[in-house]
């Protein structure tokens, strides 16, 4: 297998005219396309309908590019969207291609698998039926690429979270739905699907997860899970990044765990994993290897930050997912260069309680 790595500027969340230049001039071929992973500026919460914008302007664009209906492209391709481009972040997305190669390389190099799930009913989201069911997508996905568990570095999970339809439609059956607040359904949507990563890798076991633990004991992680729920979909889109011996091209992934927002050392611990070895600043010329950085972002526990008091826990203008996303990406772009950064927030069973997983794609070979 051969994976392609195009990171693309967005002007708006319908923007697609990138992708659409890569598919005209021959550079993407629309049939190798498997997964796209991005930023919008939306609120990044229930209601953020940026999301279902970009979902549809790329399928479109994928759709018109393989000639089948958008519906179909959008069955094909996982697109994983989130809102919120605070601070320094730059909209974007970053497309993945994979195709066939006669050889590995033996060391390991970049290979992705997209699953899928079932569709779940609004009285299962949140609940022990997505965990179990993203934990079976996780573990597909490793057989898919032929991969041990210390080989996968980064797993991206978008779900469903509850819309307001969603809790009428159960309470008409009589369903009770895990809260009735949208918003909050994202902290147990986000936690029920890192549960499965968790499991699905052999961090947690089986046993040690129920409904109870979901969203409540934040000691049970995943260390490479990274999680969104949104309106835009029922099911589950599963992508798994990992180092294949089985896989050629020029890419590797890494990652490591950041400790707080402005752990910089965990963001170079990051690109070390993947093969660019940075002890201090970094040239022009190794910031142009990044091809991706994907982290997720959380408020220090108790709102203290190294001993010193933040306002993300009690602003009440401002969400604390968005005050976190702004820290960690300037963090990350004052050493990449690039603002073009996946920065995601609600920690919620991935990494331990006040630390978030950050993976870096790096390319090794010119």
């Amino acid at each position: 297998m051969k994976v392609g790595v195009h990171r693309l500027s967005m002007a708006h969340p319908g923007d697609v005219s990138g992708l659409e230049r890569l598919l005209r001039d021959g550079t993407i071929d629309p049939a190798t396309v498997v997964a796209s992973i991005g930023k919008t500026e939306g609120n990044g919460g229930a209601n953020d309908f940026t999301r279902a914008l970009a979902t549809l302007q790329v399928s479109t664009a994928l759709g018109s590019a393989l000639r089948v209906s958008p519906e179909e492209a959008a069955e094909r391709v996982a697109l994983v969207w989130s809102g919120g481009c605070e601070g320094v972040l730059s909209p974007h997305m970053t497309v993945f291609t994979r195709s066939p190669s006669d050889t590995g390389s033996g060391d390991g190099r970049l290979a992705v698998s997209v699953q899928r799930t079932r569709h779940f009913l609004p009285e299962e989201v949140g609940r022990m039926a997505e965990v179990t069911a993203v934990a079976q997508a996780v573990l597909r996905a490793m057989d898919n690429l032929s991969v041990a568990v210390d080989d996968v570095h980064y797993v991206q999970v978008k779900g469903p979270l509850l819309t307001p339809a969603g809790i009428a439609d159960a309470a008409s059956r009589g369903a009770d739905t895990v809260t009735t607040d949208p918003n909050r359904s994202k902290a147990y949507a986000r936690g029920a699907t890192a549960l499965g990563v968790a499991i699905g890798l052999g961090e947690a076991q089986a046993e040690q997860v129920t409904e109870d633990t979901i969203a409540a004991d934040m000691g049970v992680y995943s260390s490479v899970a990274s999680t969104s729920a949104g309106g835009e979909l029922t099911n589950c889109e599963v992508i798994v990044f990992a180092n294949s011996p089985r896989a050629s091209g020029p890419y590797r992934i890494g990652h490591a765990v950041l400790r707080d927002a402005v752990d910089v050392a965990g963001v170079r611990e990051a690109l070390d994993s993947a093969g660019l070895k940075c002890g201090g600043d970094l040239s022009p010329a190794e910031q142009s290897r990044i091809m991706a950085v994907f982290a997720k972002a959380e408020a220090p526990l108790g709102g203290s930050l190294r001993g010193y008091r933040t306002t993300m826990l009690s602003d009440a203008d401002i969400n604390y997912e968005r005050h976190a996303r702004a820290a960690v990406g300037a963090v990350i772009a004052s050493l990449t260069g690039d603002p073009r950064i996946f920065v995601s927030g609600g920690t919620e069973h991935q990494a331990p309680p006040g630390h978030a997983p950050i993976a870096a794609i790096v390319r090794v070979d010119d």
